[in-house]
């Protein structure tokens, strides 16, 4: 059972600590509203008055011979020279795509860096399509279009208008006439516009960009990608706040992309034309002079064809050496056979069908392998000595002879084959070196004729295939899809913007709640009591609207209703103390403006409402504040300890008016020497005496952090309630009335808390449930006080 309430206590602490932590933020729930409105109506201004992006897209197919991309109409031609150094890839062509050089060529091609915006009343816009007027400039410093130049025209009547350079009013010019402007000339022209839109009247201005800049702006906001490793199709995609103005930027760039590499093309083709005909005509010339020197050889030596004879001689020299070669190649196989021969045993075989020139002795071979096979096969079943084995064993030895006596015979008819070659060989050599001496030359002037003729016709055949290559130059990159634009602005985006304005609207009240929280090291609730200490809670108080009037028998507020629970709680604590004496009740706290004296004077009014005789005793001798809070005289305690005269203590006894048990001993003048003072002996006579009088006495003593008096005197009390004031008191200062505690040092201690926010947001047990049933008097707040509270953290 003490397990199970164990497990549910710790269960029920988890719950309120994450409802405490939701309280923080939804007792503010007006910042998050406030906070996502201004959010929202930030995000609405920010749409409406920023300049939408629309974005732009094309694909196209660049030839790619790595992944087979576009298939090229001149793929017959790749073996010219002027076609392999122009193969290109994906990467490469990516690269070449977004290249400063193809992108200025584009901006200058569509005038980009010279942009025309006309003056609206809250915001210019520029313009693009169905501009009115085009401006051109000519002869102009080339640095001219490196620089920032803004100029303006007004219209003034349909052939005319006012030019501005700046702020400058150049003249009135008619359109289409030469205007001075700097080192150079302008001209304004009228456009042909669409019956859609007219212009009566406009001011628009001229901003002539440099162009270096408006390069590096276009090249940052172009996108080149390959759609995938598979394939050579690559994507271009390009933002801009005008879609018409995107588009024709991609077109523009493909087709220039197409000519920079047709132009790179036939320059290389040109180049290899002129080298070509160079070539054909210093071939010509060496080619004429080679054949004349044939004609000359032939009519001088008169022969027609030398070669016929020494070709008869070269193939019969050719066929004996030939001979020569297999019949030494046989005679290698025989010494191999016989070597072989001499070194096997009777279980090894012989090499069989390597001895093509003897029939004979390869069928012997064959014997012996027989019978060597048939003695391994009578070895599986019979030992060595077995009289087949032994039979078999003389038949090899026999056949062994006979074998080596047939190689011997080959080998003999082998040399003598061969020496028969080496002499016929030797005969037909003698005949060829006999061949005229004009053979030989004249073979060297038509080896030079057939090298020229080869040659001239190759260049022949090239420099048609260079002009065919020139004539149907093909583009780098097909285009798959055009350039085509979005009809909706990529951004802003009015979801996603909408979006994060609301998350932003709710992240910053609860950043501020967070971080107000987090460096917030105050007092709050009994939640921050239970986590720092161990003192038993004697209740809370909330904070009084009317802190200067004591609790009576009508008080209906929720401090009255709190104050009554306190005192019924305070019942529990003194259930051992006997009932024959006074209940005395000390009340301390860590530092004085902790709302004690005022706990104390309802706390003893809320007694003697009881039907309870009650003493209130102002025991903070150092700082008395009891005296002031009920407007009574400065005389009391301190009077009475210090007295050598004979006096009683009826006469610094006070009766508070409209209560009938409700007497209070005040401070009294604040004296020399405090702490001797309270550890006179007198004091505990007093205590002693007033117990036999009254039923509670409640003593309002000092703070313990500041001086020791309260500690003189704990000894007298039968509890202690430990005052801390909510918002005022730091959490880190818990640390000194739990030392009291864990140490004793505060008899039946207790701990309140006073001045709490009767509200949701910090612990719970208040706020909710004071004067059920009763009618609590709450006081409305105005409409002033309730906008302040919504921009006032507590």
């Amino acid at each position: 059972m003490q397990k199970y309430s164990q497990n549910f206590d710790e269960d029920l602490d988890q719950s309120l600590n994450i409802r405490e932590q939701l309280d923080k933020y939804l007792i503010k729930w007006h910042w998050f509203a406030i906070g996502i409105v201004f959010s929202l109506a930030l995000a609405f201004l920010y749409i409406r008055y920023s300049v939408p992006q629309y974005s732009a897209t094309a694909s196209i197919l660049v030839k790619d011979e790595r992944k087979g991309g576009l298939a090229s109409e001149l793929s017959a031609f790749q073996d010219l020279g002027m076609l392999k150094n122009v193969k290109s890839n994906v990467d490469n062509e990516i690269e070449v795509i977004k290249s400063r050089t193809l992108i200025k060529k584009t901006v200058n091609d569509l005038g980009l860096n010279i942009s025309y915006i006309n003056e609206g009343r809250i915001k210019d816009g520029e313009i693009y399509y169905n501009c009115p007027i085009k401006v051109l400039f000519y002869k102009q410093n080339p640095k001219f279009y490196n620089e920032f130049h803004q100029l303006r025209v007004e219209s003034v009547s349909s052939s005319t208008f006012n030019f501005f350079d700046g702020t400058t009013n150049l003249g009135t010019f008619k359109y289409g006439e030469n205007i001075k402007y700097l080192e150079g000339y302008c001209t304004v022209i009228k456009n042909k516009l669409e019956k859609e839109r007219t212009w009566d009247t406009f001011s628009i201005k001229v901003q002539v960009l440099p162009i270096e800049g408006v390069t590096d702006n276009y090249r940052s906001r172009l996108k080149v990608l390959a759609l995938s490793k598979n394939t050579s199709v690559i994507e271009l995609n390009f933002i801009d706040p005008i879609h018409f103005r995107a588009k024709d930027f991609l077109n523009t760039l493909v087709k220039n992309y197409n000519q920079d590499a047709i132009e790179g093309k036939n320059f290389i083709a040109e180049n290899t034309s002129k080298f070509i005909e160079q070539r054909l005509r210093l071939i010509s010339g060496e080619l004429e002079g080679v054949e004349k020197d044939a004609e000359t050889f032939k009519r001088t030596n008169r022969v027609t064809d030398i070669t016929s004879e020494a070709g008869l001689f070269l193939e019969n020299a050719s066929e004996f050496e030939k001979r020569e070669i297999e019949t030494e190649t046989q005679l290698k196989v025989v010494n191999t056979m016989m070597d072989y021969l001499k070194n096997a045993k009777n279980e090894n075989l012989l090499p069989a069908n390597i001895l093509t020139s003897d029939v004979d002795a390869s069928d012997v071979i064959n014997q012996y392998n027989n019978l060597v096979l048939e003695r391994n096969r009578l070895l599986k079943t019979a030992g060595e000595k077995n009289a087949m084995v032994l039979a078999i064993d003389k038949k090899i030895a026999s056949l062994r002879s006979t074998v080596d006596a047939s190689l011997q015979q080959l080998k003999r008819s082998l040399l003598i084959k061969k020496n028969d070659l080496a002499k016929q060989n030797a005969l037909v050599e003698g005949r060829i070196s006999q061949i005229p001496t004009q053979e030989k030359e004249f073979r060297v002037i038509a080896r030079q004729q057939q090298v020229k003729e080869a040659l001239y016709l190759y260049l022949l055949q090239k420099r048609e295939e260079t002009a065919i290559s020139l004539a149907v130059t093909e583009p780098n990159a097909k285009v798959i899809d055009e350039a085509t634009a979005s009809s909706n602005p990529v951004s802003p985006n009015k979801m996603v913007v909408y979006l994060i304005a609301i998350v932003l609207g709710f992240l910053i009240p609860f950043g501020i709640i967070y971080l107000i929280h987090f460096l917030d090291t105050k007092l709050k609730s009994r939640l921050d009591i239970e986590k720092a200490t161990t003192i038993p809670f004697l209740g809370d108080v909330p904070k009084s609207e009317t802190p200067n009037e004591l609790i009576h028998v009508s008080s209906r507020t929720s401090t009255a209703e709190a104050i009554r629970i306190v005192r019924t709680n305070l019942e529990f604590l003194l259930k051992d103390v006997a009932d024959d004496k006074a209940k005395t009740i000390f009340l301390t706290s860590t530092f004085p403006k902790e709302g004690k004296t005022f706990i104390s004077v309802n706390l003893a009014s809320t007694i003697a409402l009881s039907d309870k005789k009650v003493l209130l005793i102002g025991l903070d001798i150092r700082n008395p504040k009891i005296d002031s809070y009920l407007k009574l005289p400065n005389l009391g305690l301190t009077n009475y300890l210090s007295s050598s005269k004979n006096v009683t203590i009826d006469e610094y006894i006070v009766k508070i008016d409209n209560y009938t048990h409700f007497d209070v001993l005040p401070a009294g003048v604040i004296p020399p020497n405090p702490a001797e003072l309270l550890m006179s002996k007198k004091v505990t006579a007093l205590f002693e005496e007033l117990k036999e009088r009254y039923d509670y006495i409640i003593v309002d003593t000092a703070p313990v952090s500041l001086v020791t008096d309260t500690l003189i005197v704990a000894h007298l009390a039968d509890a202690f309630i430990y005052v801390a004031r909510a918002n005022y008191l730091d959490k880190r200062m818990l640390k000194l009335p739990q030392q009291l505690y864990r140490e004793s040092k505060l008899p039946n201690m207790s701990i309140l808390i006073n001045d709490t926010v009767t509200q949701k947001g910090y612990g719970y047990g208040y706020g909710y449930g004071y004067g059920y049933g009763y009618g609590v008097e709450v006081e409305k707040p105005s409409l002033l006080q309730r906008i302040k509270s919504i921009f006032t953290f507590k």
